[in-house]
């Protein structure tokens, strides 16, 4: 299995993974975070919904595309407030995330005879092809699916009212 279709495919699995991870929250956990200057799961969940469309899947059909053609501008970290993230709906973000996985992953299995090597210089972390923008989508993955077991561990622990220290340290 060459390294792309090993990345579409965990992509594929990591929907699934989601959907588990994200489905039926407690109420309260929703909006619930430890600190204020960490996002709460809808907040995350926000994010992973612009972050599939609006850079993952864009930036790699761009330098697919168009190899070299600047990416536009992107504020990930800004459309918490811009875009209210908190004023959001859970259930009609996680399903907009799930269908723009799912549009994701039906357009990457229907590329024919991509140039993964194909690349578009970003101004801070230099030339950036096509398998650099893929490999990093699925540890962008990675990265949320960490945080979202985290917080999640947090929230039990929050919850509970007891310490949850028998089943082992974080």
């Amino acid at each position: 299995m060459s390294i792309p279709a090993f990345i579409i495919s965990a992509l594929t699995r990591n929907r699934d993974v989601f959907s588990h991870l994200l489905a039926q929250p407690h109420p309260d956990q929703i909006q619930w975070s430890q600190d204020p200057t960490k996002w709460s799961l809808l907040q995350i969940v926000c994010h992973l919904r612009d972050e599939e469309s609006e850079d993952f899947r864009s930036r790699l059909r761009m330098v697919l595309d168009s190899p070299g053609v600047p990416f536009p501008g992107i504020n990930p970290t800004g459309w918490v407030v811009d875009r209210n993230y908190a004023g959001q709906d859970y259930t009609t973000v996680l399903r907009q995330f799930l269908q723009e996985r799912d549009d994701s992953i039906a357009w990457l299995n229907g590329l024919r005879d991509p140039q993964w090597d194909n690349a578009t210089v970003h101004p801070r972390l230099g030339p950036m092809s096509g398998h650099f923008v893929l490999a990093n989508w699925l540890a962008h993955d990675h990265l949320h699916i960490r945080q979202i077991i985290r917080l999640q561990y947090d929230f039990l622990a929050h919850l509970s009212g007891t310490s949850i220290q028998y089943a082992g340290f974080w």
